[in-house]
């Protein structure tokens, strides 16, 4: 596939990457060598290989939940430099 220059302008903008005019001319000799890659890999037989989601096994590594005691919210809110019954205040940032 021939990589053109409006393609790498359309891919940058995309990636929300503003490209030098120099840099530009390497990018799309590198996407075409990407390009010719994927085509070297299509042409690789796959029909005796199980599709998989994930190169290594996944397992659940999260812990379960456990019901535990909170903090006294009255504790918790005792050294906040401003603060009602049941949150800290903080200043407003956004208008």
């Amino acid at each position: 596939m021939k990589i053109t220059t409006e393609m790498v302008d359309y891919i940058s903008v995309l990636s929300r990457l503003k490209l030098p005019e120099e840099e530009k001319e390497k990018m799309t000799g590198e996407l075409e060598q990407i390009i010719a890659y994927m085509d070297t890999l299509n042409a690789l037989d796959t029909s005796s290989v199980e599709p998989m989601s994930h190169v290594f096994p996944v397992k659940n590594v999260l812990r379960e939940d456990e019901v535990v005691p909170s903090f006294d919210r009255a504790e918790l809110l005792k050294n906040a430099p401003k603060a009602d019954e049941e949150a800290f205040l903080v200043p407003k940032t956004v208008e």
